[in-house]
């Protein structure tokens, strides 16, 4: 059997431009699937933290924080988060930026990696990304993951002994390194079977090019794919 092509995502909760990469991911990847030779796609999430000295707590809106963490102008967030809106709509998605709680995100990415265990990844990144952009919820309390992480199908108690235990920080820790062994400084960051890296939020037929590309090269015996020599 020919070998799935590995994307492997570093990417934050709490990043607008990472839900957005999430979806154009996956909607690249969901216009390929119809193609007679689909390719087949392994994709993993990993953890980054954008702002790892958040408190859990923060006091104040998503303009106050990136007023003050960053420095900008009030006006100047404000027409910033007015845009990744528009993007995001573009996508599909309905960020609400007035609901939104910031957080510390360190214990969400713990509770990835336990749904990772569980091959839950991906419906427990899509739980987490939507409570937080779409709905207002709190992501940084271990009560409020573990409410997130039994809607998402997992079993509730359980995610509360690997958040409460931090069994999966040296796994959060582990990504981390990884990202800084890569270079990488921003996400969302795809790397691509370990030899492509793609940064930001790219449109979904970039996704859809690259893996049809990389599937076809898959499916080309190597003796074919030489050019013979006159």
């Amino acid at each position: 059997m020919t070998d799935p092509i590995k994307i492997d995502v570093w990417s934050d909760i709490a990043c607008p431009w990472c839900y957005i990469g999430k979806r154009n991911l996956e909607n690249g990847l969901a216009a390929a699937a119809g193609d007679e030779d689909a390719p087949q796609v392994e994709v993993t999430f990993h953890s980054y933290e954008l702002s790892p000295d958040t408190p859990v707590d923060f006091d104040g809106d998503e303009v106050d924080f990136l007023a003050g963490h960053k420095g900008m102008p009030r006006a100047n967030v404000e027409q910033m988060l007015e845009r990744v809106t528009g993007v995001a709509k573009d996508a599909g998605l309905e960020y609400r930026f007035d609901l939104l709680k910031h957080t510390n995100t360190v214990k969400a990415h713990e509770l990835l990696h336990f749904a990772k265990e569980q091959d839950a990844q991906h419906a427990m990144a899509e739980r987490l990304m939507s409570a937080y952009f779409v709905e207002g919820r709190h992501v940084g309390r271990i009560d409020d993951l573990v409410e997130l992480a039994a809607e998402a199908g997992l079993d509730a108690g359980a995610a509360r002994e690997a958040l409460e235990s931090s069994r999966h920080l040296d796994d959060v820790r582990a990504d981390q390194a990884q990202a800084s062994q890569y270079g990488i400084q921003g996400v969302p960051f795809f790397v691509i079977d370990g030899k492509y890296g793609v940064s930001g939020a790219q449109p979904p037929e970039a996704f859809t090019q690259i893996t049809r590309q990389l599937w076809a090269e898959r499916l080309t015996p190597a003796d074919e794919a030489l050019t013979p020599a006159e």
